[in-house]
């Protein structure tokens, strides 16, 4: 057993108020009519999503919306593509629309973008809630990508607008442009980062260096969750990815440690507290 172990948690980790928004929407009317439907899941975190299900959310596919009437259903920060708000329509289904404000201004402009006729390519991960949302702003016309290699054998337009996934690295975006333009194309660089969230790089591997060892906490889908787990990663290669305290052992650690607690933007705090508890409990 470790002894005399000095924990200490993030307090810029935690949800990104994107997040908070959605989640303070949901409770406020699973405690009105205890129930409510989701689109999706509403968080990329398992824990908090349990939380929320006892006391009533229900988690729904696109494919089950069709068959949905006269209900309220959440739309979580993500964003939607407009065939969900069709759907909606033709089914009287309330949408309740907590799209991160965020995203609905990143999909605005690519939808006039697209209706101006520019050729779109979107740096993000394939498959994501938010990426799905925002290529259907262009009828699904747009070039995704996650990595520029995947651009290698493909026939791009002379010149395009270059937009990217609200919570991808900063640094990364304006390296695509660049190798872009340097391959010869005109690029029209739209930067939709969020700050909150690339803020957090910077701040997270200064909190990262200042500890022996870092416990990382994130759902195993949050994409935001990989990005800043490598960012401490890098600083502190004494950093352990974690999703639930249960995946913590007294083992990890040694006497006198000092351990940082942090997470991703989808990651409540109260889970980071869940952690710190365990491991003080050692």
């Amino acid at each position: 057993m470790a002894k005399n172990l000095q924990v200490t948690i993030d307090k810029e980790s935690g949800f990104c108020f994107g997040v908070v928004y959605a989640i303070d929407m949901a409770e406020e009317i699973l405690d009105q009519q205890g129930y409510l439907y989701c689109l999706g899941d509403i968080v990329h975190n398992d824990e908090e999503v349990a939380r929320l299900k006892a006391k009533g959310l229900r988690i729904i596919a696109h494919g089950d919306l069709q068959g949905l009437q006269n209900e309220k259903v959440l739309i979580r920060a993500h964003g939607e593509a407009p065939e969900t708000y069709k759907i909606a329509l033709e089914n009287n289904i309330t949408l309740i629309d907590a799209s991160c404000p965020v995203v609905l201004k990143l999909q605005n402009r690519i939808k006039t973008s697209h209706d101006d006729r520019e050729k779109i390519l979107i740096f993000g991960k394939h498959g994501h809630a938010e990426v799905i949302g925002l290529s259907g702003q262009t009828n699904n016309e747009a070039i995704v990508f996650q990595d520029i290699d995947e651009l290698d054998n493909v026939e791009l337009p002379p010149s395009f607008t270059l937009y990217s996934q609200t919570t991808k690295s900063v640094d990364r975006f304006y390296a695509i442009k660049d190798e872009l333009i340097r391959r010869g194309y005109q690029v029209k660089a739209n930067d939709t980062i969020c700050r909150q969230v690339s803020n957090r790089y910077e701040d997270l591997g200064t909190f990262a260096q200042q500890y022996d060892k870092i416990i990382f906490v994130s759902g195993k889908k949050s994409s935001n969750g990989k990005v800043l787990f490598d960012v401490c990663r890098q600083v502190n290669p004494n950093t352990v990815f974690i999703s639930d305290p249960a995946e913590l052992e007294p083992g990890l650690f040694s006497d006198n440690q000092t351990v940082g607690v942090c997470g991703a933007t989808s990651t409540p705090m109260w889970l980071m507290k869940k952690v710190k508890e365990t491991i003080e409990s050692y």
